[in-house]
C-alpha cells in the first residue's frame, strides 16, 4: 500500500520518486488536466459565472491512472507547482477525482517546494495544507476574463475587420504599447545639435579630452549650438584659449549589487546578454529547476523560476556568504546580509527569488552535464545570487573643470577610477540602451592638480542630431509591462509569442516591429474599445486580481463589474457597419499608410488610373491599399508604409498583370499575374483549340514581390525542378525544386527539405548534400524487390516505422526496431499489409475505412508515408483548388482566443 504524489511533469515526478522511496506513487497531472471547452457558453454570466470543464484525452487518461494509484492509499499529495496555476491544476485534480467518487476515506492534502531537492521535498511532505481558496478563485476569475474577452471581442474583430486573429485582454494592450511606440518613432522629429571636444594632455603627457560647458560665461544647453556656423565659431573661441585646471572635484560613492532574479528580470537579463528570447528562458530554466542528471543522480539546480519575490532563504543567504568568503575572498562578505524587497507594481513576493539550489554547485563544476543554453543561464542565475550577497563596489569620481584666463570658456571632463571592485567582479547588470553619460563617467582620467597647465591637441566640433525612442526589445518591453502592472511575469513569454505567431509584430534586431495587421488591430481596438485596451485600466484589474488571491475581493464581483461594462461596449458595435470600420482606422492609420513624399504630390494619388484616390479597403482576406476607380482599376497594394513609395508597388499589380518579357528559347511572354491564391509567372497563353493543354505556371516563392521580380528569376522558377549534380557518393543525381511546403532537393525517393533562406534556384550540391543527409539518417534501404528490382526502405513517420516500396507502405508490429528489418520481412509485410500512399475512388475509400486494428494502422503509416515521401507538386495558383475543410467553430475559436 502506498500513498500517492501529483506533480506537474514527468521529469519532476521520476526525481521525487527516488527522493521518498517505495512508500509513495509519485504521477505526472501533465499540466492542466482539464479546461474550458473552446464554445460558447463555458463560461455563463447570466448563471453567477458558472463554468463548464473539459478533459481532453491526456488529461482523461492521467486522471485514470492517479484513479488506479490510489485503490487502498490512505493519503493523496497534490504536489503542483507553488503559483496560482499550480493551486489550480490541483484544484481540478481533486474535483475530478471527487465527481468520479474515488476520494472516500483518501486524507487529500496539498505540499509545496520552492525547489527540487532531497532536503526540500522531505520538508513539504512534512507540512501539508490545504488547499488557497483565494488563490484559486484568482485563478477562476482570470481564466473567465482571459475567455469572454476572447471569445467575445474575437467575433467582433473578425466580422467587422477581416483578416484578424483575435484580441486577448493583456496581448492587446502589449500590442498597443509596441504600436504606439512606432507611432512615436515615426513622427519624431530629429533636431540638430552640435558639441565642441578638446583633446588634451597633462604636464607629465598623458592623454584625455574635455567637453565645452561653458561658452561666453553662458553654461550652453544641449541646442545653443544648433548650426555648424556657431559650433565653429566656439570652436574657434577653445581653440584660441590658453587652457589650465581650474578645479578638480573628487568624490567616494558606492555601487550596490542588484536583487537576485524575479521572472521578470532573468527574462530581460537573459535577453540582453544572452540573446534569449523569453520563450527559450523560461523553457531552459524549467529544466534547470526540474533536475538534470548529475552524476547518475537527479538534482534540480535552480529554484523555482515563476515568482516575482527578491528576497532568498536565510540558510541560502548563509551558503553563499561562506561561499564568497572562500573562494573570492573574505573583503567581499558585507558585514551584514542583505535582505531585498521588490519594488515591481503587485509584486507579491509569494516565494523565493531565483538561485542556485547549492551554491556550492558552480557553473564550472556542472558544465559538463549542460546543454549550452542551460550552462548559460544556470551561470546567470548562479552570478546573480551571489553577487547580490557582495560587498558593493567603492568608486572615486573625478570631475574636472578646465577654462581659460578669463573663466569666460568652461570645459568639463569626467571619469571614475574603481577603488574596490566589490561585486562588480564576478557580475554587472546588462543595459537595455547605450547611456552616454554613464560610459563618459566610467572612463578614467589621468591625475591633476589645479592650475595644471594644459596643452591643446585639437579641437573639434561635431554634428548630432537627436534620437527616436528605440523600438522594444523582449527585455524592455517585459520592463515596460512589469512597470505598469499589466500581466503576471509568467505570462510574458507565452503574450510575446502569441504576437509573433499571429504576425502581428515581427522581431527585427532583437527589436519589435508592428506588422500592419497588428496596427489595425490596435487602431481598431482604440477606435471602438479603447477602455479594454487602455493601460491603467488593465494594470487596475491586475490589482483586483491580486487582492482576489490575497482573499481581500470576491471574485465574482470583480467579474460582475467588469462584464456589465464590457458586455454593454460589445453591444453598442452591433450596428457598426464597416465603412465606420473603414473611416476610424483611414484617419488614424493614413499617416502610416500614405506618408508625406519627399516631391510635395499627393501620397494618396493613384498613379495606375490617374484620377482615383487611394485608401484602405477590406476585403475577405483582410485589408489592403485600394483605388477609389475599382473596378475600373484594379490597383492594390499591401499594407505598409515602404510599398508607398513604389507607386506601383507591393504585391499588387496593375491590371491585373506584368509582361516581363520573352523566354530566350520558345519566345512565349511571360507574365506575372494575380491568382486567388497569390502571386504567379506564367509562360505563354492557353490555346484556345486544346482546353487540355495548360500553360506553364509557377508560383512565387515567399519574399519575392511581383512588382520587383526579374525575366531571370521567373524563367529559373518555370523551369523547376533543376539539377544540382551527382551525389558524390553513390552518383545519383540530385534535384531542388519548389513545393507546397516550400523549397526542397530530391534523390531518387528521397526527399530534404531546404531553409527557407536557402534560394532554390542557386543552392550548390554541398548544401543539397547536407539537406539530405538529415532525411537520409531516418531511412534504410534494404535491396531490390524481387518483382521489379525498385529499392525497398524502411523509414521513420510520425506514428513510428513502416516500410515502403514505390507507392505502397506498411507499418512495422509494435516493438519492432527498424534496425533489425529484413528485405524478406519487409516484403512480405508489404504483401500482408501493404497499402498505397493514396487512396483513389470510391473503392479505395472504403477500403481505408476498415474497422480492424491493423488496417487503420496501415492507414496511418500510408499518410504518414504520403508526407515524408514527398512534398506536394508547386502549387499552380491560377488552378482550381479543392476548398479546405472547413474547421468547427468550436476549433476555429479556440485558436483565435488562444
Amino acid at each position: 500500500m502506498t500513498d500517492v504524489v501529483v506533480v506537474e511533469s514527468p521529469a519532476k515526478a521520476k526525481t521525487i520518486n527516488k527522493y521518498l522511496g517505495d512508500g509513495y506513487t509519485v504521477l505526472a497531472s501533465f499540466g492542466h488536466v482539464r479546461d474550458l471547452p473552446p464554445k460558447d457558453g463555458s463560461v455563463r454570466p447570466d448563471e453567477g459565472f458558472a463554468m463548464s470543464w473539459q478533459a481532453d484525452e491526456r488529461g482523461t487518461k492521467q486522471v485514470a491512472a492517479i484513479i488506479k494509484a490510489l485503490r487502498g492509499a490512505k493519503t493523496l499529495y497534490l504536489a503542483t507547482d507553488p503559483d496560482r496555476e499550480g493551486e489550480a491544476i490541483s484544484w481540478h485534480v481533486r474535483s475530478m477525482l471527487e465527481e468520479k467518487k474515488v476520494l472516500k476515506g483518501v486524507d487529500v492534502q496539498r505540499v509545496t517546494f520552492n525547489e527540487i531537492t532531497k532536503s526540500a521535498i522531505k520538508h513539504a511532505m512534512a507540512h501539508p495544507r490545504e488547499l488557497d481558496f483565494p488563490l484559486i478563485e484568482a485563478y477562476l476569475a482570470r481564466r473567465a476574463l482571459d475567455y469572454l474577452v476572447g471569445f467575445t471581442l474575437s467575433p467582433v474583430l473578425w466580422r467587422k475587420l477581416p483578416g484578424s486573429k483575435s484580441a486577448g485582454r493583456v496581448q492587446s494592450v502589449a500590442l498597443r504599447l509596441i504600436c504606439e511606440r512606432e507611432a512615436e518613432i515615426e513622427v519624431f522629429q530629429p533636431r540638430e545639435y552640435w558639441t565642441v571636444a578638446a583633446a588634451l594632455t597633462t604636464p607629465a603627457g598623458a592623454p584625455f579630452t574635455a567637453r565645452l560647458t561653458h561658452l561666453n560665461g553662458k553654461k550652453l544647453d544641449q541646442f545653443d549650438l544648433n548650426t555648424a556656423d556657431l559650433a565653429e565659431a566656439a570652436r574657434k573661441t577653445v581653440e584660441g584659449e590658453t587652457l589650465s585646471v581650474s578645479s578638480v572635484e573628487r568624490r567616494k560613492v558606492k555601487r550596490n549589487p542588484q536583487p537576485p532574479f524575479t521572472t521578470s528580470t532573468l527574462q530581460q537579463e537573459a535577453s540582453r546578454k544572452l540573446g534569449m528570447g523569453a520563450q527559450v528562458t523560461m523553457r531552459t530554466a524549467q529544466q534547470l529547476y526540474e533536475g538534470i542528471e548529475l552524476g547518475g543522480e537527479t538534482v534540480g539546480l535552480i529554484t523555482y523560476m515563476r515568482t516575482d519575490g527578491v528576497q532568498m532563504a536565510q540558510e541560502a543567504i548563509n551558503a553563499i556568504r561562506s561561499h564568497i568568503g572562500k573562494q573570492i575572498g573574505p573583503d567581499y562578505v558585507p558585514q551584514q546580509a542583505r535582505h531585498y524587497s521588490s519594488k515591481a507594481k503587485n509584486a507579491q513576493e509569494a516565494h523565493e527569488a531565483i538561485r542556485p539550489t547549492d551554491v556550492f554547485r558552480t557553473p564550472s563544476s556542472v558544465a559538463g552535464y549542460l546543454t549550452p543554453d542551460q550552462r548559460r543561464l544556470y551561470e546567470l542565475v548562479w552570478k546573480r545570487a551571489v553577487a547580490s550577497q557582495m560587498e558593493s563596489a567603492a568608486l572615486d569620481q573625478v570631475a574636472v573643470d578646465i577654462s581659460g584666463p578669463s573663466g569666460q570658456t568652461v570645459l568639463r571632463a569626467n571619469g571614475s577610477i574603481i577603488t574596490f571592485d566589490g561585486f562588480l567582479r564576478l557580475y554587472t547588470e546588462g543595459r537595455d540602451d547605450s547611456d552616454k553619460a554613464a560610459d563618459d563617467d566610467s572612463r578614467m582620467l589621468p591625475p591633476m592638480q589645479e592650475r595644471d597647465p594644459l596643452k591643446q591637441e585639437k579641437v573639434e566640433a561635431d554634428q548630432h542630431f537627436t534620437q527616436p525612442p528605440p523600438r522594444f526589445s523582449e527585455a524592455s518591453l517585459v520592463k515596460k509591462m512589469e512597470e505598469i502592472g499589466i500581466g503576471r511575469p509568467s505570462t510574458y513569454a507565452s503574450i510575446l509569442t502569441v504576437l509573433r505567431d499571429r504576425n502581428y509584430v515581427m522581431l527585427e534586431n532583437r527589436r519589435f516591429i508592428p506588422e500592419a495587421r497588428g496596427r489595425l488591430v490596435t487602431a481598431f481596438l482604440v477606435s471602438f474599445f479603447e477602455r479594454y485596451v487602455d493601460t491603467k485600466f488593465t494594470a487596475s484589474l491586475e490589482e483586483l486580481l491580486d487582492d482576489i488571491s490575497a482573499g481581500q475581493a470576491n471574485w465574482k464581483e470583480v467579474l460582475a463589474s467588469f462584464w456589465q461594462h464590457f458586455s454593454q461596449a460589445v453591444a453598442d458595435t452591433k450596428d457598426l457597419t464597416i465603412t465606420d470600420v473603414l473611416n476610424a482606422l483611414d484617419k488614424d492609420l493614413g499617416p502610416f499608410f500614405f506618408p508625406p513624399r519627399p516631391d510635395g504630390s499627393d501620397p494618396r494619388h493613384c498613379t495606375a488610373c490617374g484620377t482615383g484616390r487611394l485608401g484602405l479597403k477590406l476585403g475577405r482576406y483582410g485589408a489592403f491599399i485600394g483605388c477609389s476607380n475599382y473596378p475600373e482599376c484594379q490597383f492594390t497594394r499591401r499594407l505598409s508604409a515602404d510599398s508607398a513609395e513604389d507607386g506601383e508597388g507591393g504585391e499588387g499589380l496593375k491590371d491585373g498583370m506584368r509582361v516581363l518579357g520573352q523566354h530566350p528559347d520558345t519566345g512565349e511572354d511571360i507574365t506575372v499575374r494575380q491568382g486567388p491564391w497569390g502571386l504567379y509567372v506564367q509562360q505563354g497563353e492557353p490555346d484556345p483549340n486544346d482546353k487540355k493543354a495548360k500553360p506553364k505556371r509557377a508560383s512565387l516563392p515567399k519574399g519575392v514581390e511581383g512588382d520587383k521580380i526579374t525575366l531571370e528569376t521567373a524563367v529559373g522558377l518555370l523551369s523547376l525542378p533543376r539539377l544540382v549534380g551527382l551525389h558524390p557518393e553513390t552518383q545519383e543525381p540530385i534535384e531542388a525544386g519548389l513545393g507546397r511546403f516550400g523549397p526542397y532537393v530530391k534523390m531518387g525517393a528521397i526527399y530534404g527539405s531546404l531553409d527557407k533562406d536557402d534560394d532554390v534556384l542557386t543552392i550548390g550540391l554541398n548544401r543539397a548534400v547536407d539537406a539530405l543527409a538529415k532525411k537520409l539518417a531516418s531511412i534504410r534501404t534494404l535491396g531490390a524487390h524481387p518483382k521489379d528490382a525498385e529499392p525497398v526502405m524502411v523509414r521513420k513517420g510520425r506514428f513510428g516505422p513502416y516500410v515502403q516500396h514505390g507507392q505502397m507502405v506498411a507499418t512495422l508490429p509494435r516493438g519492432t526496431d527498424m534496425d533489425d528489418v529484413t528485405l524478406d520481412d519487409a516484403v512480405a509485410l508489404l504483401a500482408e499489409k501493404g497499402k498505397p500512399l493514396k487512396a483513389k475512388g470510391a473503392a479505395a475509400k472504403k477500403k481505408t475505412t476498415t474497422k480492424t486494428t491493423s488496417k487503420k494502422t496501415t492507414t496511418k503509416a500510408a499518410k504518414t508515408a504520403e508526407g515524408d515521401a514527398a512534398p506536394a507538386k508547386a502549387k499552380k495558383a491560377p488552378a482550381k483548388k479543392a476548398a479546405p475543410k472547413k474547421a468547427s467553430t468550436a476549433t476555429t475559436r479556440k485558436k483565435k482566443a488562444e
